[in-house]
């Protein structure tokens, strides 16, 4: 007889791609995979046709720490979701729960705790957001990306790392070249900005093309509506939106990259042994949350940092050659760093948590 697991997790992608790691293993292991989410959520977008899957939804509302008017009809519509989650986990039944976070998760795991359901959470940061402090409540374990956030969870939590798609691993250097159409003799800088793009770093790092291109090819993720048609035709630079197929052939072909500080992202780079500088959200476009990243990072010896405030074309283009002056070093320290990538250290919790 094949055992039942409830996946959930939504309202951005880094809630959602660690389900896509986990689901070839999930299956494979004979598992009969259910995810619950939101009918309109990214992870809707992402999860609800893939084979294997059975898709339910339930209502949800955003968890925030700021004054909204729907912080007065939210809190309502996750009631609402609660209700849903222990009506849907009772005829479910599953023999797991494994929740990535964000608001839609809330309802779901507290149904799961209501039915007795064992479930693990897995928080990406160094210190849980808003819906996985609530979810650890009522949660079995926690796995971490961070061993920080894993030390302050105490008994629950479990320094695991981030499950990481295994066609990242698979991207061909002479694919990446060929797409960006660069010459296999000089060095790649690829930046990534998020799947919105970095409006300021991709200001500074375009006006900061003249020096660079003396020393480096620059592939250029500029995020939706981002592309600079007046920079096309540029001898050595590459851009586009977004890349989805191609994406482990660019990061094959990249010798260092430029990012901001999303944890997945960064155990993405971390697992490929790239060196990275990384530039965070500052506090007031975020919860600080990339900042802590960033710094962890920083102290662990496994990547450099520039703070948005500090950033120019001139301070740019000197960290990005810093970085490549001290590329033996991030390379030794990433080498030597434990594992990045969390898929088998999860799968085994989500065996564990069920015992």
């Amino acid at each position: 007889m094949s055992r039942r697991i409830v996946l959930t997790g939504g309202g951005t992608a880094g809630h959602v791609t660690p389900h896509l790691a986990l689901l070839p293993h999930l299956l494979e292991k004979g598992y009969d995979v259910h995810y619950i989410g939101t009918e309109n959520g990214i992870e809707h977008s992402m999860m609800a046709s893939i084979p294997g899957i059975t898709y339910h939804t339930v209502k949800s509302g955003k968890l925030r720490r700021y004054f909204d008017w729907k912080n007065f009809t939210d809190p309502f519509r996750v009631i609402a979701g609660v209700f849903q989650s222990i009506r849907l986990m009772h005829q479910l039944h599953p023999d797991v729960c494994f929740s990535k976070g964000g608001f839609v998760s809330v309802p779901v795991v507290i149904g799961a705790w209501m039915n007795r359901v064992p479930t693990l959470c897995h928080e990406s940061d160094l210190t849980p957001g808003l819906a996985n402090k609530i979810c650890s409540r009522f949660a079995r374990k926690v796995a971490t990306t961070f061993p920080e956030c894993a030390q302050a969870l105490g008994d629950k939590g479990i320094f695991t790392g981030t499950p990481l798609r295994p066609e990242l691993f698979s991207g061909s250097r002479e694919k990446g070249l060929a797409m960006a159409h660069f010459t296999a003799n000089k060095p790649v800088l690829m930046m990534m900005g998020g799947s919105l793009g970095a409006q300021s770093v991709n200001a500074a790092l375009r006006a900061a093309l003249p020096q660079l291109l003396e020393h480096m090819q620059v592939l250029h993720l500029c995020g939706k509506g981002n592309v600079d048609e007046s920079l096309k035709n540029l001898d050595g630079y590459y851009q586009a939106e977004f890349l989805s197929d191609a994406l482990p052939d660019a990061m094959a072909a990249a010798d260092y990259i430029l990012s901001r500080a999303g944890s997945n992202a960064l155990c993405e780079f971390q697992a490929l042994g790239k060196p990275m500088l990384l530039i965070p959200y500052p506090k007031g476009a975020s919860r600080g949350d990339q900042i802590l990243n960033a710094a962890s990072y920083e102290k662990r010896g496994l990547a450099r940092v520039l703070q948005q405030e500090n950033m120019t074309a001139d301070t740019l283009t000197q960290a990005i050659l810093d970085l490549v002056r001290d590329q033996d070093t991030l390379r030794r320290a990433l080498h030597d760093a434990p594992p990045a990538d969390g898929t088998q250290a999860v799968l085994q919790l989500i065996e564990d948590i069920q015992k």
